[in-house]
């Protein structure tokens, strides 16, 4: 019986297929990674410090963080709702909306941060009647914000919008029947099988969100200290052919996005592990 799973088995053995694997991650992920961490090392332990602690680079790194996880976290809130919507309720142009949703995939991020910058500008559609509220938008740390929600909000309504289609009714309307409220049912039977999506969802939504530079550039204003995030402190750096900064810039980003996602999958688990037991 062994022997005929192992020749029913249609890919090639443990041992090739590992090292294949490990070829392609090493050259497109590992050996890139490297390679900055070298760069970086050229850096006197004194000189790499001064570099990732100035003034300009901690308020590139509160800016992208901040903005990147605030709009992760208001995009897993719409985009939970927006997939509810899309999957429970058929309604005129539904179709049309589902795909609308892929847009921010398709679409080039200079492209977007173009339109973006034109909407919200002080001439733009919505830029107008933001300015006579005294709200500006574009040019400023909250053009950031508005860039990061419409490039993130795809991963979380295209990751959790599959478990809403396999969620079986029968629960939640056996759960009406025994007498629990609209509230009762979604906190025990509805979000504790969609929490593993919604956090898939914002996981992704977070790391774009840090990495997203083409839509952001357009609408940020970038001026240093006040709008500008870390992956223009490190194209700046680039242009100015200081190649050991911008890799220690980016070896900085790299690590602290490895240690928030991280933290993330590990709240995640811990989560899932307590339901277990519970």
């Amino acid at each position: 019986m062994a022997i005929l799973l192992r020749r029913a088995n249609p890919l090639p053995g443990f041992v090739p297929a590992t090292g294949l694997t490990l070829i392609y991650l090493s050259l497109l992920v590992l050996i890139p990674l490297a390679a900055i961490v070298i760069r970086a090392a050229g850096l006197s332990a004194a000189e790499f410090w001064h570099v990732v602690t100035s003034p300009e680079a901690l308020a590139s790194y509160r800016l992208t963080f901040g903005a990147a996880f605030t709009a992760a976290a208001i995009n897993a809130v719409f985009g939970f709702i927006v997939a509810w919507v899309l999957v429970r309720y058929r309604f005129p142009l539904r179709r049309l909306l589902d795909a609308l949703i892929d847009l921010p995939f398709a679409l080039p991020t200079a492209v977007a941060g173009i339109a973006l910058a034109t909407l919200y500008g002080s001439s733009g559609w919505l830029g107008r009647p933001l300015a006579v509220l005294g709200v500006q938008v574009a040019y400023t740390p909250a053009g950031v914000f508005v860039a990061l929600i419409f490039v993130g909000l795809p991963f979380v309504v295209r990751t959790v919008q599959p478990v809403i289609q396999e969620l079986e009714i029968e629960q939640e309307e056996a759960a009406g029947s025994l007498g629990a409220n609209r509230w009762q049912v979604f906190r025990r039977v509805i979000l504790p099988a969609l929490w593993p999506a919604v956090v898939t969802g914002f996981t992704l939504a977070l790391a774009r969100g840090i990495g997203e530079y083409g839509s952001v550039i357009f609408i940020a204003g970038n001026i240093p200290g006040v709008s500008q995030i870390t992956p223009v402190v490190i194209v700046t750096r680039l242009q100015e052919f200081d190649y050991p900064a911008a890799s220690a810039v980016a070896v900085t980003l790299l690590a602290i996005s490895l240690l928030l996602l991280l933290a993330i999958n590990g709240l995640q688990q811990w989560r899932a592990r307590r339901e277990g037991r519970g």
